[in-house]
């Protein structure tokens, strides 16, 4: 009993930090006393985790060819058009058809090329280029998404796991109790009814941990996912998240990096410019295209005669180019919309993470600073009561059970907390 009062104490009472309470908590226990994982092991820590994303996450890679792609069309967007060359037989005789220039009447060889006006190859660059910059935004994007939701798949990793060794921990500490249990009534202190509820409930516990053991598989099978690896791909056990940085509950400051770095506005911003110049592109189609040419007339065997052409279309259907101008200003105006009602959607997300996540740090240092320690005393008061005959047992369960539910809160709201982050960092586009 001497050594279950000693290590129990130790774990409540230590406030250096909630790791270390877990790891002598889960030392009283044999069902994770196990050799641990190489350090480099994938799921280990958080940046190996987002590290292995960035590098082999098939999506991104998509998205990088695609923004690729964009980059070599806007490379030649300003081109000019495919030059037209033609060749024309005349005069060729209805009862002797030949396809012979040197037998027909005359052959006419012409070249023509085709000259916008209007700084039309200037717009249509410009508009590739926002192309290019809208792709590079949305691969920022998802950058962004997929580190959120690798972020708070290894949290929900790292809880099933921490859960798993408090209950595992907690357990081991009932394994004794019963012992305790059985000895006093094998002296005729107190009845078999403690040896039982003592049994039921390291029973019980057995059996959330066969629960607690699935949900860590499926938590793995989640950062998996998220990985694009085998849902049973092997994963080292999880160890600490990380610390709650000053800067995320800074929210004046939160508010301005989201309308600097965010990468969903930056998605905005970059369709707004493409539809922008669009519109321009549009309204220069009032402006003619110029075609030069020239052309060599050959009589026989020989070049006699040359000709030189310029054509120009006539924008003559003004009905048509007013309706195409009005459809790029409504398109124009539609992603101004579109970027207002993101801007506001994430003030609204980013307010209500910033709010949670600062309700659960407080939560989080009342059950750190204030309920385990008053759980602590409370166990101790009532296993001194117990064996000086003064309690019964389910006094002792009871106390013993306030401690467990109070760690695994604590557990609870540090995950939602990491889950909060992730959120808050997606939104404001970096690592806090």
């Amino acid at each position: 009993m001497r050594v279950i009062s000693r290590s129990f104490r130790v774990c409540i009472r230590d406030r250096a930090g909630p790791w270390v309470a877990l790891a002598l908590l889960a030392a009283a226990g044999p069902a994770w006393a196990q050799a641990v994982p190489d350090s480099s092991a994938l799921g280990r820590d958080l940046r190996g985790v987002l590290e292995y994303l960035e590098a082999r996450n098939p999506e991104l890679r998509s998205m990088a060819l695609e923004a690729d792609a964009a980059r070599q069309r806007s490379g030649v967007a300003d081109a000019l058009p495919d030059p037209m060359v033609s060749m024309e037989l005349r005069d060729v005789p209805v009862r002797d058809p030949t396809l012979s220039p040197a037998v027909a009447g005359s052959t006419r060889y012409a070249v023509k090329q085709m000259f916008p006006l209007g700084d039309k190859r200037g717009l249509r660059r410009g508009v590739a280029e926002a192309e290019v910059s809208a792709a590079e935004a949305r691969r920022s994007a998802t950058l962004v998404e997929l580190r959120m939701k690798a972020k708070t798949a290894y949290s929900q990793y790292w809880y099933a796991t921490q859960a798993h060794r408090v209950t595992d921990g907690v357990r081991g500490l009932m394994v004794d109790l019963e012992q305790i249990a059985r000895a006093r009534y094998g002296t005729g202190l107190v009845p078999q009814q403690d040896v039982i509820k003592a049994q039921t409930e390291v029973t019980a516990m057995r059996t959330e941990l066969v629960m607690q053991a699935s949900e860590r598989r499926q938590a793995a099978a989640r950062l998996n996912a998220v990985l694009a690896r085998p849902a049973d791909a092997p994963l080292a056990d999880a160890e600490a998240p990380r610390d709650i940085p000053a800067r995320a509950l800074d929210f004046a400051a939160l508010t301005k990096s989201a309308g600097e770095r965010s990468p969903q506005l930056a998605v905005q911003a970059a369709q707004l410019a493409s539809a922008t110049r669009n519109a321009d592109l549009v309204r220069a189609s009032r402006w003619p295209d110029l075609t030069f040419g020239v052309a060599g007339i050959q009589r026989g065997t020989r070049l006699t005669e040359y000709e030189l052409m310029l054509e120009m279309n006539i924008p003559w259907q003004r009905d048509v180019i007013r309706a195409n101008e009005s459809e790029a200003i409504a398109m124009k105006s539609a992603v101004e919309a579109r970027r207002d009602a993101v801007a506001a959607q994430l003030q609204g997300e980013l307010g209500e993470n910033w709010a949670a996540l600062d309700a659960l740090r407080e939560q989080a240092a009342i059950l750190r600073d204030t309920l385990l320690p008053q759980a602590q005393l409370t166990f101790d008061s009532a296993l001194s009561a117990y064996q000086a005959g003064r309690v019964d047992f389910g006094t002792l369960l009871d106390a013993q059970r306030q401690i467990r539910r109070t760690r695994l809160d604590l557990l609870k709201v540090q995950l939602e907390q990491q889950m909060r982050l992730a959120e808050i960092e997606r939104i404001v586009g970096e690592d806090l």
